[in-house]
């Protein structure tokens, strides 16, 4: 599939902003940060705007933004319409939360309540997101039991990254959350060499000789390409990227998502003050960038069963 850049911008904030606005909520209730004005306005700022960013950088890609709110009432059948009806109803105890912890404090008799449920909201919407992919039955590399657990764990370490780095600016306890970051990361990472593991070992059940109903007549090859210019499904659903190309950027995405925060984060685990900051924040940095490659893999090693047309012998 070709990789268009307001869906990896999408996907990557939104992920690591829900997984961010998750764990934070499970700090609340489990009473792990201190319910002060300044780390709560930053902390829950930080992932609202992302989540909002890259939810509206996902309307660019539409060939028609302005009708997006359309989406939204076919919340029974798509996967995408229910991405948007639990991002928006997400909003509403985020908010809540953020007006407990800032203007009302440790006092607050619901606070604990919004954290929840903004914990509740946040998962689901990145379930959601991962099964608009995970619904496709025609995209072997995305229909898979590897994409919804990706999708989930990868967005919960960046927030858990995002996290600790906010909590090391604020000079507030880090331990648990540096544990948490570095699990999540771990798990990632091995949910993530699983994923790539099956998509090279495998491909769709289809082939040129059930797609195109020929099989009983033997090998089925392309003949000629049925016009002279690449179209829309070649352009969008027909990209292809070089193995070798490919095996570099999933070192590259390897080292910058992972092996590199996990170096800093535990860096920052066995130290404290300026370097304990400044490793914080160059892992939340490494994370992000990693996870933009990552996701770009995701799209680009992506094939459609409509190839299988146009010359492809797998897909």
């Amino acid at each position: 599939m070709h990789p268009a850049y307001s869906v990896i911008l999408f996907t990557v904030l939104s992920g690591c902003g829900y997984g961010l606005l998750a764990l934070v909520g499970v700090f609340v209730v489990l009473g792990l940060v201190p319910i002060g004005q300044g780390f709560g306005v930053v902390a829950l700022g930080l992932g609202v705007a992302a989540v909002t960013v890259g939810l509206m950088s996902s309307t660019l890609h539409l060939g028609h933004p302005e009708r997006a709110w359309r989406a939204f009432s076919q919340w029974r059948s798509s996967w995408l319409s229910r991405e948007g009806v639990a991002a928006v109803l997400t909003y509403g105890p985020i908010l809540l939360l953020a007006t407990c912890w800032v203007f009302v404090g440790p006092d607050s008799d619901t606070l604990k309540l919004w954290a929840v449920l903004t914990v509740i909201g946040s998962i689901a919407t990145i379930y959601c997101t991962a099964m608009i992919y995970r619904s496709l039955a025609t995209i072997h590399q995305w229909h898979n039991g590897w994409t919804v657990p990706n999708y989930l764990v990868l967005g919960l370490a960046g927030g858990a990254v995002w996290l600790h780095a906010l909590l090391l600016f604020f000079g507030i306890e880090t331990l648990m959350a540096g544990v948490v970051a570095l699990v999540l990361l771990v798990v990632g990472w091995l949910a993530k060499i699983g994923y790539w593991r099956f998509i090279d070992s495998s491909a769709h059940p289809s082939t040129p000789e059930s797609a195109t109903g020929l099989g009983r007549f033997g090998r089925v090859s392309l003949l000629e390409a049925p016009h002279s210019e690449e179209n829309y499904l070649l352009k969008e659903m027909g990209y292809r990227v070089a193995r070798t190309h490919a095996a570099k950027l999933r070192r590259y995405a390897a080292a910058l998502a992972f092996a590199l925060p996990i170096l800093l984060i535990g860096a920052a685990l066995l130290t404290n003050g300026v370097f304990a900051v400044f490793a914080g924040g160059v892992a939340a940095i490494s994370l992000t960038l990693g996870l933009v490659i990552e996701r770009w893999l995701f799209f680009a090693e992506a094939k459609h069963v409509v190839t299988l047309y146009y010359g492809a012998t797998s897909a």
